[in-house]
């Protein structure tokens, strides 16, 4: 049976034993796409080595540009899992070694994680890093929450059609190249390969469980999409009057 490790007010168990996720996020930073590698190899020397990368293009104007003495080029962004003190390390390593507060070298932030489909995933994607049980951080509700789904290419619809079973709305997807991906042996007992596809879902937080969940038994690490689902919490949006009008639906069941 699928089971989903949580981060905020409960924690799911298995044999006994417990698994918050306190200090977990996303960490996405956007950079030229000529550092990219640069970035990657720094990460790595703090063990955040398991990484999706997409391409990107700025936005910023041309003036804007002149006046920082830039020019408009790709950007790679690229999102990793991180723990806090490992967000602490990596940041300060980008601030000494690639002078990330340079106007034009690229950003970084960090979003918490809500929670994560399965233990192994977990252990595959912050593997190296210290993460160890703690108290539970106190996260406000939100009214929904971004899924993301990290499978192989070419099975969005199974996913989708898995999600939307459970009443989910559609879904974004990002084409994205993995690093990493080979300790996914040790962790979840095969290999992954590198091209990837990053679906991202907002969902309801009431039926968040059950999509996750969905998305697990029928396009799990078991099928041919070996999808791995975690998410996030979402305070604020525009747009949802389809899904709000869903959920008055099915909330009475």
């Amino acid at each position: 049976m699928s089971w989903l490790l949580r981060s905020v007010t409960t924690s799911s168990k298995k044999g006994g034993e417990a698994f918050l996720m306190n200090e977990l996020y996303l960490m996405v930073t956007i950079t030229e796409r000529a550092r990219a590698r640069q970035f990657l190899a720094l990460f790595a020397k703090y063990n955040v080595t398991v990484t999706l990368s997409t391409l990107g293009a700025g936005t910023a104007r041309s003036e804007l540009l002149d006046y920082f003495g830039l020019e408009k080029t790709e950007k790679v962004v690229t999102f990793s899992v991180v723990t806090r003190s490992a967000w602490r390390a990596v940041k300060g390593a980008m601030q000494r070694e690639l002078s990330i507060d340079v106007p034009g070298t690229g950003i970084a932030f960090i979003i918490p994680l809500s929670s994560i489909g399965g233990k192994k995933p977990l252990a595959f994607l912050t593997d190296g890093q210290d993460f160890e049980a703690g108290e539970e951080s106190a996260l406000k509700d939100t009214k929904y929450e971004l899924l993301v789904v990290i499978a192989n290419q070419g099975h969005t619809e199974l996913i989708m059609d898995a999600a939307r079973e459970e009443q989910a709305g559609g879904g974004t997807v990002l084409h994205a190249k993995g690093t990493g991906m080979e300790k996914a042996e040790k962790f979840l007992g095969f290999s992954l390969v590198n091209e990837k596809e990053m679906v991202f879902i907002v969902v309801k937080t009431a039926t968040k469980n059950r999509i996750m969940r969905a998305i697990m038994d029928k396009a799990g690490l078991h099928s041919k999409a070996q999808s791995i689902v975690f998410s996030l919490p979402v305070t604020g949006t525009a747009g949802m009057r389809l899904l709000e009008l869903a959920g008055d639906e099915t909330d009475g069941d």
